[in-house]
Order: C-alpha cells, then structure tokens, then sequence
C-alpha cells in the first residue's frame, strides 16, 4: 500500500462538499425509485402504464411490455443509486476508486448538462491529487 506525504493527506476544504452533493444524487434516485415502486404495486397504477401503454398503440401485449420497462427502468435507477453511493464513499475516504465512481457518474449526468461543472471541478489537478489520481 503506497503512503502519501502527510501534505497530500489532507485535502483542502473545497473538496468537503463533493462526496455530499453524490449522497444528494442517491437519495434522489432512492426517492424516484421508491415512488416508481409505488406505481408498480399499486393496482390502479399498474392499469394506469398498461392504458397509456395501449393509447400508444401497444395494445397487444401491454403486460409483457410493461414488465420490460418496468425492469429497464428498475436496473437504471439501481445502477445510478450505486453509482452515486460508491462515488460518496470513495470520496469521503479520499480513494481513488471514489473519484473514478464520481467521473462516470458526472458523465452520466453531463448528458443533462447538470454534471458539467461537477465533472471539470473533479478532473482539475488538486482534486485528482487530492484522490492519489497522477
């Protein structure tokens, strides 16, 4: 395991903020998958995606395809909780696997726009050597 300098150790108070604005970024996913889930379960919500399934012209199998969405949409909220939670956790510990977690995630969300400047604060050279990243 390589030892840093105690200098580089301690990052400055710019970088306290960025593993909390990730947690922020979890909990959303956490609260859009947990009303997606209340969709699902309910029976008027379930019959609610089938109708406007049909309207869209899927009247034929709307169940089958309503499961796949329902299952894409599961795995894509999954995948960006876990994203989030391990860019949080790698980046309270200063590791490097926390920024990299942080960089695809900014990636994600630079599609929106919203992860632009997040992405350029996490790729400047004090915060790369802040996470031990050359």
């Amino acid at each position: 395991m390589l030892s840093r300098p105690l200098a580089d150790s301690s990052p400055s108070n710019r970088l306290r903020w960025l593993p909390y604005l990730f947690a922020a970024g979890a909990v959303f996913w956490l609260i859009q998958l947990t009303q997606f889930a209340a969709v699902l379960t309910a029976p008027a919500g379930r019959e609610q995606l089938q109708q406007t399934l049909a309207n869209a012209g899927f009247a034929s199998n709307a169940a089958a395809l309503l499961f796949v969405e329902s299952a894409i949409i599961v795995f894509f909220e999954a995948s960006a909780i876990t994203l989030h939670a391990a860019a949080y956790y790698g980046l309270r510990k200063y590791r490097p696997w926390g920024w990299v977690a942080a960089i695809i995630t900014s990636a994600a969300w630079s599609l929106i726009i919203l992860g632009i400047p997040v992405m350029v604060f996490l790729l400047r050279r004090r915060t790369r050597s802040a996470y031990g990243i050359p």
